[in-house]
């Protein structure tokens, strides 16, 4: 702790010193201006617009307009409206109009897995009952099908192609543009340990962290370069796509991250393929569109960390994070982030330790005057969406004794797991914190010889159930309880039994 406030002792005074001489103020702040500060987000107005050939019966709202003026006016865009606010119908509205004032040919939909019939079938018929679609099934990308299905998206003159996440990722780039963006993911690395080596006293751990991510790229790139090119494969370019709509965007969050920062909570680090894959091809729709073919649509933009807001921007601003300098997460952060260490209680419960999180923004009106650039935000309060209000309850419940006398034991197990004295494949956080979510519930899902509580969650909230049963039997209405432990898994579904 006191070296944490040493440092930032010595932080405030770098900027006390920063700012104290009047002619290096004036330059910073002029600099700062310039770069940051020079941008005023447009307003876009869709109150003009007309759509030739959509369902007369259905008026679209003036969100909804005004977010489909900004894909036909503006760059790259993310639709981060409320669930229910009708992203589906901005969607397809603006690839309908965007065809047919001439700015694309065709349109690719990616959407999750089990939406793709829904969303041709449904939605997209609904809005434009005579729009020529192609919507992929299971079927049509078995492997004897996918090369068919894929020329038929090639040579087809589509209104739009519906497909699904999964689909979505076996449709690959070239090996030249595979093997182009491994090339450049390795020069950044060099570059970063270069940096670090160059200052003294650089973090060891760092570099050796990045020098195993540049081990793990070159495999990945000898794989790529021992495969013989199979002529017949229809890649990603050769399908005519020039504009890109992806439904449920935040499902590609997990994009990989280079940073020379450790120990920092709130930074994810986790790399999925999916995500790598749909980065190469928002780069190439980049290039062949001007940075204005790319459509990102999501109730939920930013979840669980600060990353998942440079991700965003990676995806949908990449070009301009270049001009900017931002490109790389460290700059980024440096400029719009700031690491907070305080003191939380430890995962297991039972305890405070100090974390340093990046968990707080900074500079954020000039962070969300550029981000707003490519985001059309509109929020529930924004809206005021027709939607019943909810009564909330919460009722507090008191452990059992069998439930207090388990959260110490899991407390002596999480001790021992930080201290390393017990093998990972044995015992780990994970496991502990799976069943301290299990013993919050029922202190069966953890010993099933245990006696019920009767004043434990499940036996309240069928208390509560019953309650409003009989309060209400005379209307015949339903209740919906949901449980996402102990689920109906073969004979074993105790909690839904209890229940």
């Amino acid at each position: 702790m006191l070296a944490q406030q040493k440092q930032e002792a010595i932080k405030q005074a770098f900027v006390d010193w920063v700012w104290k001489e009047p002619s290096r103020r004036d330059r910073l702040t002029k600099l700062y201006n310039e770069k940051f500060n020079s941008i005023r987000p447009r307003e876009y107005d869709g109150s003009h617009l007309v759509f030739p050939g959509m369902n007369p019966n259905i008026e679209l709202r003036e969100h909804q307009r005004n977010a489909i003026a900004h894909t036909l006016y503006g760059g790259n865009t993310l639709l981060a409206h409320c669930v229910g606010a009708g992203k589906t119908f901005e969607m397809v509205a603006s690839a309908m109009e965007s065809k047919r004032l001439g700015l694309c040919h065709k349109s690719l939909f990616v959407v999750p897995n089990h939406l793709t019939e829904q969303w041709g079938g449904n939605e997209f018929m609904q809005l434009y009952p005579s729009a020529n679609i192609l919507v992929a099934t299971k079927k049509d990308f078995e492997p004897k099908n996918r090369k068919e299905f894929c020329g038929r998206i090639a040579t087809g003159d589509y209104d739009a192609v519906i497909i699904g996440h999964s689909q979505f990722e076996r449709i690959p780039m070239s090996m030249e543009r595979q093997k182009l963006e491994m090339e450049r993911q390795i020069n950044e690395i060099t570059d970063g340990i270069a940096e670090l080596k160059e200052n003294k006293g650089g973090d060891k751990f760092s570099i050796k962290q990045l020098e195993k991510t540049k081990k793990s790229l070159k495999v990945k790139l000898q794989k790529l370069n021992d495969q013989s090119r199979k002529d017949d494969v229809v890649n990603f370019e050769e399908l005519g796509i020039d504009r890109l709509f992806v439904d449920e965007a935040h499902s590609y969050k997990n994009l990989f991250l280079y940073t020379k920062m450790r120990n920092v909570a709130g930074i994810g680090q986790s790399e999925a393929q999916k995500s790598s894959d749909m980065f190469m091809k928002c780069r190439y729709m980049d290039e062949i569109t001007g940075g204005k073919g790319v459509i990102f649509a999501t109730g939920t933009p930013i979840s669980n960390s600060m990353t998942e807001l440079y991700t965003m921007q990676r995806y949908l601003q990449f070009n301009t994070l270049k001009e900017q300098g931002l490109h790389h997460f460290d700059a980024w952060a440096s400029t719009f982030g700031e690491t907070v260490t305080a003191i939380e209680l430890a995962p297991e419960g039972t305890g405070y330790r100090p974390k340093t999180r990046f968990a707080k923004f900074y500079n954020l009106p000039e962070l969300m005057s550029m981000f707003k650039e490519v985001a059309d935000i509109k929020t529930a309060d924004m809206l005021n969406l027709p939607v019943p209000e909810a009564e909330f309850s919460t009722i507090v419940v008191e452990p059992s004794e069998h439930q207090k006398e388990m959260v110490a034991s899991l407390s002596e197990r999480a001790e021992i797991v930080r201290t390393r004295g017990v093998d990972p494949s044995i015992d780990n956080m994970l496991k502990i914190t799976n069943d301290g979510r299990k013993l919050a519930l029922d202190q069966r899902l953890i010993n099933e010889n245990l006696p019920p509580d009767d004043n434990g969650k499940v036996a309240i909230c069928a208390d509560n159930v019953f309650k409003i049963w009989e309060d209400t039997k005379d209307k015949s209405l339903a209740q919906l309880i949901f449980c996402d432990m102990s689920t109906p898994k073969e004979m074993e579904a105790l909690m839904y039994m209890m229940i």
